[in-house]
């Protein structure tokens, strides 16, 4: 295989002031360097496109390092070894790694944290990056080690048409849970219906904290046990008031707060008086969940028991589009950038 002399990057170029918009991004072309010993050359097939990517773009406080700007921009790749100076890694290897927004990287052969080989005959490689990846082990941590549910219990999932809340309902069912989602507009929740969801309530249709809090009601008649949240705001205080005593709520992500506008409590007494044991997580501080979470959700996904969709963008420089998509709640299902 003839490589290119250059290597197509998408690099951060300014941070968002409010909302992120395409001017922050850059398209380049780089030099392709040469490969030193031990390491191996990918070209990348699939980008994942996540909601954490926003909060990175911001210089400031976090749980990880800001992304730099005019470096390129950060993100889960699924990929095909196409050079290897490596004794670990053939030419043809299929791997998952942090590969970032470009079209080749070149990995350290010996980063086994970094870089993981995939099976392709068995699972997709694309769900390699959503149902059998980071976001599918993000919904096994949440709903086993977090909200710890028992059987007739009821779980709330809000952003229900994600990647990661799509996972965690159909992990909730497989677990005799009444799992209720939250998604915005009736394609989103007539999907999120489909793959087993006991009900779904369309936010977009419920405006304010009181009209969605009525919906939950009738929604979970014997109110909520854990929540997987992934958006803040009039959602979590909606949820706030129907959690009964000792529920659990797994915080996974707060998308109402991304571009920096306050996202206050109405009701902070109710983590009081209704006991409520809330707790953030990242996963990838949880490894030794890893191996665990990937088997049940690779078997799931080969036998039809755990469904997922793919918002699919076409293309490099389609990326900072379907980003700003995602932020937008554009996509249904786990949305990836194909390279081909």
């Amino acid at each position: 295989m003839t490589l290119p002399e250059t290597n197509a990057q998408i690099l951060l170029a300014s941070r968002p002031r409010g909302a992120a918009t395409l001017d922050n991004f850059r398209l380049v072309e780089a030099e392709m360097p040469a490969l030193a010993d031990g390491e191996v050359r990918v070209r990348h097939q699939w980008l994942s496109i996540d909601p954490y990517m926003r909060g990175r773009m911001n210089d400031a406080k976090s749980y990880a390092a800001p992304q730099a700007l005019d470096a390129v921009m950060i993100g889960q790749t699924v990929g095909v070894v196409v050079e290897s100076r490596s004794p670990q890694w053939a030419v043809g290897d299929a791997v998952v790694h942090m590969g970032g927004w470009q079209q080749y990287s070149v990995v350290a052969g010996d980063d086994r944290r970094g870089l993981r080989r995939i099976d392709t005959t068995v699972v997709p490689a694309s769900a390699y990056l959503g149902a059998v990846g980071m976001p599918g082990v993000t919904a096994w941590y949440g709903l086993m080690k977090l909200i710890a549910p028992k059987p007739g219990e009821t779980v709330v999932v809000s952003a229900a048409a994600g990647a990661v809340g799509s996972a965690v309902g159909q992990l909730a069912k497989a677990r005799g849970l009444r799992a209720v989602g939250i998604a915005g507009g009736p394609e989103k929740c007539a999907w999120v219906q489909s793959i087993g969801f006991d009900a779904c309530i369309d936010h977009r249709a419920h405006p304010d904290a009181r009209a969605l809090g009525s919906a939950l009601r009738e929604a979970c008649p014997d109110g909520v046990d854990g929540y997987f949240e992934n958006v803040g705001g009039a959602i979590l205080d909606a949820v706030l008031g129907r959690m009964n005593a000792f529920g659990r709520i797994a915080l996974c992500g707060m998308i109402a707060g991304y571009d920096g506008a306050p996202i206050p409590l109405a009701q902070p007494h109710l983590l009081l008086s209704s006991r409520l044991r809330v707790e953030g997580f990242i996963v990838t501080e949880h490894p030794e969940v890893w191996p665990e979470a990937l088997a049940e959700l690779a078997g799931r996904v080969a036998d039809g028991s755990l469904r997922y969709r793919e918002s699919i963008a076409v293309g490099l420089a389609e990326a900072p589009a379907a980003l700003l998509g995602v932020l937008a709640g554009k996509n249904v299902g786990k949305q990836l950038v194909s390279l081909g």
